[in-house]
């Protein structure tokens, strides 16, 4: 059976069904290029403060601009005032974003401590409240991504996904874990299934995909209507081919070859040199190099390189070792 399916959020078409998770620090603008052109449906970027936007910060600034080529693309906002995030809506209004999200699954606590991210889902009708809001300042369709609960004192992301539904939300992501458990243990997929039979918009399951073997169980388990891959993704753009080639019942594309390893590693430096700056950019390159490499043969001593980089050469001569891999 062919899983892979174009879907619709609200007025907009995926190209497919799997989906680039907004990470904070990771999926910035050259991540997110480098997973669309290896066939995500949807890329989000990394979560911006509402309340930022309309102190109109320059940093913030910097962390919504997106790339032409990188559509369909999603922005997070996080906060838990509903007219101030209607007030950063309407700020945004002619940024080329196709889809607005709502961030309600962060776990940290400096965000959760201000009330806002997973905390709340401690308000269900806080949560329709901020939707409504969005919707009313914006024609593009609003989503939400929530978490199971709270805690397991307090799993009530069906209540959490139907505030958002009657406020107006055009799709709801749901990470299979709590609050409590950040991103320990298993996701908890059934929870995903029961969101989905209570909703009457698109739902996206999240948690533990990995491959295209666990993207295809979720969709089958849950019935969710897409999957989006998160975690697996770091340091492994190639995942989007492999997980759509699967779904589609086609040959899955081999792993990279370390030629090819390297070739993404300098293709994603030069797209952080080009919108970053070389000493920001390469400084932000070593965690994604450690992910790349992680499993290569004396990682350990090419880590130890990587985090001694400060531009490009030192960057290329650090990388020189995963060609004789």
């Amino acid at each position: 059976m062919n899983r892979l399916k174009e879907i619709q959020i609200g007025n907009v078409k995926l190209k497919n069904n799997v989906i680039l998770g907004p990470m904070a620090g990771v999926s910035d603008l050259p991540f997110r290029l480098l997973c669309s052109e290896m066939s995500a449906g949807l890329v989000c970027m990394e979560m911006v403060s509402a309340k930022a936007i309309t102190y109109k910060n320059k940093k913030t600034d910097d962390l919504m601009e997106i790339h032409p080529n990188e559509h369909p693309v999603s922005l997070q906002l996080f906060g838990s005032e509903p007219d101030i995030i209607a007030e950063a809506v309407r700020l945004i209004a002619d940024k080329p974003y196709d889809i607005l999200d709502i961030n309600m699954g962060c776990p940290v606590p400096k965000v959760v401590g201000n009330g806002e991210g997973s905390a709340l889902m401690k308000k269900p009708e806080l949560i329709e409240e901020i939707v409504s809001a969005m919707v009313k300042a914006t024609d593009r369709p609003v989503t939400v991504k929530i978490r199971k609960g709270f805690n397991d004192e307090s799993v009530n992301a069906v209540e959490c996904a139907l505030a958002a539904q009657s406020g107006g939300a055009s799709a709801v992501a749901v990470h299979g874990r709590t609050r409590e458990q950040y991103y320990s243990g298993n996701a908890d997929w059934s929870i995903i299934a029961k969101v989905k039979d209570a909703l009457d918009i698109p739902v996206i399951g999240n948690g533990d995909v990995v491959d295209g073997p666990s993207a295809e169980r979720m969709l089958a388990e849950t019935g969710c209507d897409a999957v989006m891959v998160a975690r697996a993704a770091q340091g492994n753009p190639w995942i989007f081919r492999e997980i759509t080639a699967y779904l589609k019942g086609e040959e899955v594309p081999a792993r990279p070859t370390p030629e090819e390893v390297y070739e993404m590693i300098l293709r994603h430096a030069d797209l952080q040199l080009e919108y970053k700056g070389e000493y920001i950019g390469i400084r932000e390159m070593r965690k994604h190099v450690s992910w790349y490499t992680a499993g290569f043969p004396n990682s350990a001593r090419l880590r130890n390189k990587i985090n001694s980089m400060e531009d490009m050469d030192s960057l290329k001569e650090a990388c020189l070792e995963i060609r004789r891999k």
